[in-house]
C-alpha cells in the first residue's frame, strides 16, 4: 500500500514537473512573424499568442483558434493595432516583448520587472514570469472588449468596444464594473453619470468589491467578495473542451455571450444585454438619430445633413449646405426654412424655453434667431438647441418633434425613414394640388372632344 502511494506522489510530482516545463514554453529569443509562425499556441492548440489578421495589416492578441476566421479575446496596443507583414514579434534577451518594423520598436506589454518566460494558457490566459517564475503580467488581469470563464472584471475596470467587426482599436462604447457595485454601460468620453447610461445591472449600493465573473458553462453574473449578487444569465450550458464561452461588448455598444464550437467551427449568441440596437447612445454619431426597421438599428442624418464617412455612422452628419452669418442681424428665415423629423430626440442642449405655444410659432421663434440651428417641441413646449445634437434616436413612443433648420435651397431627405418632411408655408404642397387639377382639366376636355367626334 506504501508503496503505490508513492508510486502515485512520483506520478503527481512528475506530471506537475511537466505541466511546469510545458508552461514556460516562450523564452528569451522566441519570435513571430504574420506570415510565417505567427503564433505560440496553448497546449490544446485552442488559443494562440501572435499575429492576427486586421484591416489593412495584422494585430497582436489571443485567438480561439480552429474558427474559420480567428476570433480575438484580446488585443494589444489598442491605439495603433496594426502593424504590417515585415513585423517581428520577439521576446528579447534583456526581458522585453516588443514588435519591430525595420528600424522601429514598438513595445507590445510593458511589465514591471525584466520578462523571462511566457506562456499560452489552455485558459486563454497569456502569461508572463520573472526569472523567479512568478506571474508579472497576464492577460485575464487586463482585458480589452472580452472575457473568458475563469476571467471577471474587478471594480474600477472597464472593457472597450471595438472601432468594428474588422478594426480591434478602441471603439465607442464601455462597459464598467462601477465601485458601488453597479455594471453600466456608458458611451467614451463621458462622465459616470446616469444621464449617459443607457444599460445597468441595478446592483448599485450592494457592495464595493463586486465582479463580474464568467463560468465554463456560461453563466455571466456579479459576485461581492463571497456572495454570488445577480445572475446575468441562466448558465448550465454544456461543459465541453470543445466548447468556448465568452462574453463580449461588440462594436455596436451591445455585451453578449457566445458559444464557440470548435467541432462544428461556428460561434452562436446564447444572451444579449438587449435587444434593441438603438440603445446604445451615439451609436450614429453627432446629427444623425438611430431607427429600427426589421429589427435591425439603422443609421440616419437630420434633414440637411449628410455622412460624414458613408459606411462609418459612428463618424457622424455634417451639413451640405453653408450657413449664413449671424453678423448680418436680420431676420434669418430669408435664408432657411424649417423640417420636421417627427417621434425624435436627442439629448437635451436646450439654451432658450417657450412655454406654452404652437409648432408654427417655435418654428417661427428658430428661423429668426441665428444662434437656434434646432428645436424640439412636445406638450406645447419649445425647447431652442444648438448643434452638434448627439444621442438621436426615433421611436414611436416618444411625440417629441425635431425641427431643424436647413438652408433655403435643400433638397428634402428622401431617406429619412416612414416620416413627413414638411415644406414650410405648403408651397410644394400648393404646387403638386395645381397640376395635378390642371392635368384632371386637360383630361376632362379630351374626353369630351372624344364624344363629340363619336356622335
Amino acid at each position: 500500500m506504501a508503496v503505490l502511494l508513492w508510486l502515485l506522489i512520483l506520478s503527481a510530482f512528475h506530471a506537475v514537473t511537466l505541466a511546469q516545463q510545458r508552461q514556460f514554453n516562450i523564452t528569451h529569443g522566441s519570435s513571430l512573424t504574420p506570415i510565417t509562425n505567427s503564433s505560440w499556441f496553448s497546449s490544446s492548440r485552442h488559443f494562440a499568442f501572435g499575429f492576427y489578421e486586421q484591416t489593412n495589416g495584422y494585430a497582436v492578441g489571443i485567438s480561439i483558434v480552429g474558427m474559420p476566421k480567428k476570433t480575438a479575446v484580446w488585443t494589444a496596443n489598442r491605439n495603433s493595432p496594426v502593424v504590417p507583414s515585415n513585423a517581428v514579434l520577439l521576446l528579447t534577451s534583456d526581458g522585453r516583448l516588443i514588435v519591430h518594423v525595420g528600424s522601429q520598436e514598438i513595445s507590445v506589454i510593458n511589465p514591471s520587472r525584466a520578462i523571462a518566460s511566457a506562456s499560452m494558457l489552455d485558459t486563454g490566459n497569456f502569461v508572463l514570469y520573472d526569472s523567479d517564475r512568478n506571474v508579472i503580467w497576464q492577460s485575464f488581469d487586463n482585458p480589452t472588449n472580452t472575457l473568458l470563464p475563469g476571467q471577471h472584471i474587478s471594480a474600477g475596470q472597464e472593457l472597450f468596444s471595438s472601432a468594428s467587426e474588422a478594426d480591434d482599436s478602441f471603439g465607442i462604447f464601455r462597459l464598467k464594473m462601477q465601485h458601488d457595485g453597479n455594471l453600466v454601460q456608458y458611451p467614451v468620453n463621458t462622465a459616470d453619470s446616469a444621464s449617459y447610461a443607457y444599460y445597468a445591472s441595478y446592483t448599485g449600493g450592494l457592495g464595493n468589491n463586486v465582479s463580474l465573473n464568467l463560468d465554463d458553462d456560461g453563466l455571466l453574473y456579479l459576485f461581492n467578495s463571497t456572495n454570488s449578487l445577480k445572475n446575468l444569465t441562466k448558465g448550465g450550458y454544456r461543459r465541453e473542451r470543445t466548447i468556448i464561452y465568452m462574453m463580449k461588448i461588440d462594436a455596436d455598444g451591445i455585451f453578449r455571450v457566445y458559444s464557440h464550437s470548435l467541432n462544428q467551427q461556428n460561434s452562436s449568441m446564447i444572451w444579449s444585454s438587449t435587444n434593441d440596437g438603438c440603445d446604445p447612445k451615439g451609436l450614429c454619431g453627432l446629427n444623425g438619430f438611430c431607427t429600427t426597421i426589421d429589427a435591425q438599428a439603422k443609421c440616419f442624418c437630420l434633414p440637411g445633413f449628410n455622412f460624414v464617412m458613408p459606411g462609418n455612422w459612428s463618424a457622424g452628419c455634417e451639413r451640405n449646405f453653408t450657413t449664413e452669418t449671424c453678423q448680418l442681424k436680420e431676420n434669418t428665415s430669408k435664408y432657411y426654412d424649417m423640417r420636421t423629423v417627427e417621434n425624435t430626440g436627442w439629448e437635451d442642449s436646450t439654451y432658450v424655453v417657450l412655454a406654452v405655444t404652437t409648432k408654427e410659432d417655435c418654428e417661427q421663434a428658430c428661423l429668426q434667431d441665428c444662434n437656434c440651428e434646432a428645436a424640439s417641441f412636445k406638450d406645447k413646449v419649445c425647447r431652442k438647441q444648438r448643434l452638434p445634437l448627439r444621442y438621436g434616436r426615433r421611436d414611436q413612443r416618444n411625440s417629441n418633434l425635431a425641427l431643424v433648420k436647413v438652408g433655403i435651397n435643400v433638397l428634402p431627405n428622401k431617406e429619412l425613414p416612414d416620416q413627413k418632411i414638411e415644406e414650410t408655408k405648403g408651397k410644394k404642397l400648393r404646387i403638386d394640388i395645381l397640376i395635378a387639377s390642371i392635368t384632371l382639366t386637360v383630361f376632362a376636355l379630351l374626353v369630351d372632344v372624344i364624344l363629340v367626334l363619336m356622335i
